[in-house]
């Protein structure tokens, strides 16, 4: 029979006690941080040319799948998930306790899976050059698509990838819709956290930008960066996001479930609020993500870190809103990591937990003076996802 928990009458107080990141700039805290300070970015611009893309820095996926039968059968954006999701239990001192993974909530966010690109160019060419016939499609599934490549698309193997290499078996959830459902997951572990429904979750997500399928996916309403990087607040003329590869997880659990186990937090989760404006008419985003701030219980001080695109309108929009808090501090994950979907929210909430716990907020790196020097510890941390399309969130990180 499940257990069941007693609900809670004031709402539980959630902390950060686990970050796993596996970017472009690096694996883990330390070389994060030492990049961000350094103001290091990892761009390519002539492999996948004239689209630019942040391409995931070398890891050893050994350190945290160690069969290799097990890397074999999943796609990059499950290794790369798998591997940080690795490193946020590492990071929150679980890997390995059977009894805390049993009864660990896993939430992810999650896209669609890599294509066979030799299947789709032959189908694409065909239609191409005119030699299509009515019954090709068909042909094409019964006989060109090998059948593990239709498990290997599915979203929640994720999730069920981290519970056979981890063991995290307690409840699982995998959210689709791009930027969103980054935010919805961390949304949700709040709330079941905050009600007494779950004691700990492991929460993120995984991209693969160095992918073909997916530059010509959003080469269809022209969202890929071309030609010359730029820094996302300098891209109004030449408007874009840069794909990049990450995966971002986080541990949260409740205070009393840390303590108890001695855990250390690095930072308090204290709310997680979300939107979807309709995006009909001009200014539509900057009113929704004022109406979030206003929810979400931050002071007028407070830093942000933003997973802006850089692709328009939106970027402008958010800039809009971003004018009523031009003394703070903010910094743009779209620059230094590219936009990496439905991670970017859970990287923007790694990183933030990551400069209280440091004591301070990373230097900018902005072409366009948006972002501006902030000495002093930062004792909360906005995060904030607009994304391409649909969905807007906005996180508040806080230090104990």
């Amino acid at each position: 029979m499940a257990e069941t928990r007693p609900m809670t009458s004031e709402p539980v107080e959630a902390w950060i006690t686990g970050i796993g990141l596996a970017t472009s700039l690096g694996e883990g805290p330390d070389a994060h941080w030492n990049a961000l300070n350094n103001k290091r970015i990892n761009v390519d611009e002539t492999g996948f040319a004239p689209n630019i893309v942040h391409p995931l820095a070398p890891v050893s996926y050994d350190a945290q799948i160690p069969k290799k039968g097990d890397q074999r059968q999943m796609e990059a954006w499950q290794r790369i998930g798998t591997y940080a999701a690795g490193l946020a239990l590492d990071s929150a001192g679980v890997k390995g306790n059977k009894d805390i993974l049993s009864r660990m909530d896993m939430i992810v966010a999650a896209g669609g899976g890599e294509r066979d690109l030799a299947v789709d160019s032959g189908i694409l060419n065909s239609e191409g050059y005119g030699a299509a016939s009515p019954g090709l499609l068909n042909e094409k599934l019964l006989n060109d698509l090998r059948p593990t490549l239709f498990l290997a698309q599915l979203s929640n193997l994720l999730a069920g990838n981290i519970a056979i290499v981890h063991g995290v078996t307690g409840s699982s959830r995998t959210f689709m819709g791009e930027e969103a459902a980054g935010v919805d997951a961390a949304r949700i572990a709040l709330a079941r956290i905050a009600s007494g429904q779950s004691d700990i979750a492991l929460i993120g997500a995984a991209h693969n930008g160095e992918r073909k399928d997916l530059l010509l996916l959003y080469e269809f309403d022209d969202f890929n960066l071309k030609n010359k990087f730029e820094t996302v607040w300098a891209r109004e003329a030449n408007s874009g996001f840069a794909l990049g590869s990450a995966g971002a997880f986080l541990v949260i659990e409740s205070r009393a479930h840390a303590e108890a186990r001695g855990a250390k937090p690095l930072a308090r989760l204290k709310s997680v609020v979300a939107d979807q404006a309709r995006r009909k008419t001009p200014g539509e985003v900057t009113t929704s993500l004022q109406k979030l701030w206003s929810q979400l219980g931050a002071r007028s001080d407070a830093a942000i870190i933003t997973g802006a695109t850089g692709a328009e309108p939106v970027t402008s929009e958010e800039r809009t809103f971003l004018k009523d808090h031009a003394d703070v501090a903010i910094r743009g994950t779209g620059t230094l990591f590219g936009h990496t979907l439905e991670t970017q929210f859970p990287l923007g909430l790694g990183l933030a937990a990551l400069a209280i716990s440091r004591g301070a907020m990373f230097p900018p790196n902005d072409s366009t003076g948006l972002e501006i020097e902030k000495s002093g510890k930062p004792t909360q941390i906005v995060v904030i996802g607009a994304g391409h399309w649909r969905g807007e969130g906005m996180a508040l990180v806080e230090a104990i």
